[in-house]
């Protein structure tokens, strides 16, 4: 391994492995995305599934760290299962799919998923997306990221005054669950309009430092980066980005990001 990978596993050597769950319902790529996977020395494949179903029994009975997950799949859809093992606590999602299609990328993120990947993405990057996910970082491909935030910062995408989208979901998308910083509680399912305040109410509910670390966010930096930036440990920076997400009733930092930005904050 060299480069990035090579200096990350050197750091992590002394952690445990990354554990994964790969969900994929054609067996040759789940091969070849553990073949990926398995080069690198600090993540472990934990076990595969091939729809949704059992992607979530096998969450819940193996508890790993990240799910890659696949979108269109028999049975119980990737978006489908993300949003249950999200609501469940049971890891992060990273949905890795062939399709940059709208409908799978918004859905995804308003799933919970912690980052969309394509699988047109290189190897070293699909390592890089699964080790930022594992660390409370949020990832979205390159390709679809302008379209993300158009999307969510458009008129007929914003929030109406009681915080609702235009589908009559929450603007963010859920609430709080796996938060990928610091591992905040489980909670429920996607919330019906009056289930949280407004979006403008829960800004406001944000302490002066973290709207620095919610800014920080949406500018796409890590933890780490935050920390260095705003002089802070990374346990801080961890802890500041795991209230901001309950406080916004974010499942993920991407949700988070996208709010910031629909909000102006950046």
């Amino acid at each position: 391994m060299t480069g990035e990978g090579a200096g990350y596993a050197a750091g992590e050597a002394a952690r445990s492995p990354i554990r994964v769950l790969l969900v994929d319902d054609h067996e040759p790529i789940r091969t070849a995305l553990r073949f990926v996977l398995d080069s690198a020395d600090d993540i472990e494949v934990v076990g595969e599934a091939a729809d949704g179903g059992v992607a979530v029994t096998n969450a819940r009975s193996l508890r790993p760290d990240v799910v890659l997950m696949d979108v269109r799949m028999p049975g119980v859809d990737g978006i489908e299962a993300t949003r249950e093992i999200v609501r469940d606590g049971l890891a992060d999602v990273l949905v890795l799919t062939t399709f940059d299609l709208d409908e799978y990328v918004f859905g995804a993120l308003r799933a919970g998923a912690a980052g969309f990947l394509l699988k047109t993405a290189e190897p070293v990057e699909i390592l890089a997306a699964v080790r930022r996910v594992a660390s409370g970082d949020g990832v979205v491909a390159p390709e679809v990221t302008q379209r993300v935030i158009a999307h969510f910062a458009s008129p007929a995408a914003g929030t109406a005054t009681d915080g609702t989208t235009g589908d009559g979901a929450i603007a963010d998308g859920s609430v709080p669950n796996r938060a990928a910083a610091s591992g905040a509680v489980p909670s429920g399912a996607l919330p019906k309009a009056a289930a949280q305040p407004s979006v403008a109410a829960r800004l406001a509910d944000l302490t002066a430092r973290e709207r620095d670390v919610l800014a920080a966010i949406a500018a796409g930096l890590s933890n780490q980066d935050i920390a260095a930036t705003l002089v802070i440990s990374e346990a801080t920076a961890k802890t500041h980005v795991s209230r901001i997400l309950t406080k916004l009733g974010c499942s993920s930092r991407v949700q988070a990001a996208i709010l910031a930005r629909e909000a102006g904050i950046v």
